[in-house]
């Protein structure tokens, strides 16, 4: 017999109202809110900083697993087995065929990456896990305003056929490195199932630009930044109101919570 509270497990993503469309995702958790706040107090340093950010990428992963992630029907086996006959898990699992692919944007997005490789492994068929790389950084002026990304080099290791592609990368600002980093993955043989960014904080300025240049791609974010911002838009529902804003004139995020590329390696440069 099947236990029926099993079958077809409901989940309902907790996530905040806005009109930015059903491809963004922006978390509506206290716990995970509570964590980020202190991430990015000038306070947290390392070790707690990279303990901080892997709890807070469990966040993100749990959600993108629970929500989008395909499901079967299974019968598992328990160790009562042999004493008890027949005696097995029967109901939903997530579906261990499921190809799963990490792109660590470096600097900030590599630590990430390994700890959903390491996840993946546990829950899915490790031969169809992988982790890829692209090498990204900010090309800035004298004043220090972004002008450009370099893209310093990338090694992918092979299709990205019926995959889940995930490219974590903390800080969404102006979507320049993720839209480019999407735009290599696209350029590989086959095609993906889903492509998701995985940010712990987004501006409407990433948003804005995400959904211009690759609106098929999924967006899961713990929170949105927008401190600068005219008062009516603070006031009103996420992307209902022009003005706007999340970051400065030399696009850092605000409030934000600095330079995580720096802070997570600990090199300031």
């Amino acid at each position: 017999m099947r236990d029926s509270i099993y079958q077809d497990v409901a989940y309902r993503l907790p996530e905040v109202e806005h009109d930015y469309g059903d491809k963004v995702h922006i978390l509506s958790d206290v716990l995970a809110l509570s964590l980020l706040a202190r991430l990015g107090h000038p306070s947290t340093v390392q070790p707690d900083f990279n303990r901080l950010l892997e709890r807070l990428y469990g966040f993100l992963y749990d959600a993108v697993i629970n929500h989008s992630f395909p499901r079967v029907n299974s019968e598992v086996e328990t160790r009562m087995a042999g004493a008890v006959p027949g005696a097995a898990y029967r109901g939903d699992i997530i579906d261990r065929k499921t190809r799963a692919i990490l792109v660590g944007m470096a600097r900030a997005g590599t630590l990430p990456a390994y700890q959903g490789f390491e996840l993946f492994n546990d829950l899915l068929e490790p031969a169809g896990v992988r982790v890829d790389h692209v090498y990204m950084q900010r090309r800035t002026d004298a004043d220090g305003r972004v002008i450009g990304v370099d893209l310093g080099g990338s090694k992918f290791g092979g299709d990205v056929d019926k995959a889940i592609v995930m490219l974590p990368d903390p800080m969404g600002a102006t979507g320049s490195s993720m839209s480019d980093a999407v735009g290599l993955v696209k350029a590989l043989p086959g095609q993906a199932i889903r492509i998701v960014s995985l940010n712990l904080i987004v501006t409407p300025e990433f948003i804005r630009r995400m959904t211009a240049d690759h609106p098929d791609v999924e967006i899961y974010a713990l929170r949105l930044d927008r401190g600068l911002s005219t008062e009516a838009a603070l006031q009103g529902r996420p992307g209902a109101e022009e003005g706007e804003v999340g970051i400065n004139e030399i696009q850092y995020i605000v409030p934000g919570a600095g330079g995580l590329g720096e802070l997570i390696n600990n090199a300031f440069v």
